[in-house]
């Protein structure tokens, strides 16, 4: 039997709203995932994933919502909810480990209203490609942590974010936006560039003067990574929150 599924995504207020349509199992699970990922690449302030109008034929299928609420939590660091599940589906959410995961709300204003309320405190900042745009990442980074009280987490942050935005004058020399967000135990600092090229630490060499940059990350932050997003891609890290 052929399955096919469609939907409607409503990003303009702060809590964006994917609206599923069709069946899902484990042929349309990989478009599913992919509209939810682009989704969060638009890093609203939540995502809730609206399950009225789906019938579930395969409940393995229901782990892409786990998938990617774990995505989320990473970056763009904000939480994911889910609405208004048929009774099947419910069932099988509830007995599986994806409930504790991703929280499921009986209808989708109830989700937004969740949703928004687990919305995590955040600053942003649009920075050109030059060398100054290091040091405004690091007054961004101090200017948060005064503002959530995280005095420790301040110099540690301050220096991922710097070397996380020098890489993209460095290599990627596009326009990029900076968030820090703070969803704890984490301070969450991610640089989203217009350049597709995945960010790797480059092989460690002692005469080179610099590209040890996103070693530094790796060494500093407790998790870091580079994924997709949009027309780019997302450089993040994860800093204790202290």
């Amino acid at each position: 039997m052929s399955s096919r599924i469609t939907w409607e995504v409503c990003d303009t207020a702060p809590v964006a709203v994917v609206r599923l349509r069709g069946a899902l199992d484990l042929g349309t699970m990989r478009s599913v995932h992919r509209v939810l990922d682009e989704a969060l690449a638009a890093q609203p302030d939540a995502l809730v994933v609206d399950l009225t109008e789906v019938t579930v034929r395969d409940r393995l299928a229901l782990s892409v919502f786990a998938a990617t609420a774990r995505r989320a939590a990473e970056w763009p660091a904000v939480p994911v909810v889910l609405c208004a599940p048929p009774p099947d589906a419910e069932r099988w959410l509830a007995e599986s480990t994806t409930c504790r995961v991703v929280p499921v709300s009986r209808d989708c204003a109830e989700a937004t209203r969740v949703a928004g309320a687990a919305a995590p405190p955040r600053l942003q900042a649009r920075l050109e490609p030059v060398a100054e745009a290091c040091r405004r990442a690091r007054e961004l980074v101090v200017d948060a942590c005064a503002r959530w009280n995280l005095p420790d987490a301040a110099g540690p942050a301050a220096l991922v974010l710097s070397e996380l935005v020098g890489n993209v004058v460095r290599h990627a020399g596009t326009p990029m936006q900076v968030t820090v967000t703070l969803r704890r135990p984490y301070l969450h600092l991610a640089v989203v560039d217009g350049s597709q090229a995945a960010a790797r630490p480059a092989a460690a060499d002692l005469r080179a003067e610099g590209g040890r940059g996103l070693l530094l990350v790796r060494e500093l932050a407790q998790r870091w990574g580079s994924v997709p997003a949009g027309q780019g891609k997302a450089v993040w890290a994860m800093v204790p929150a202290t």
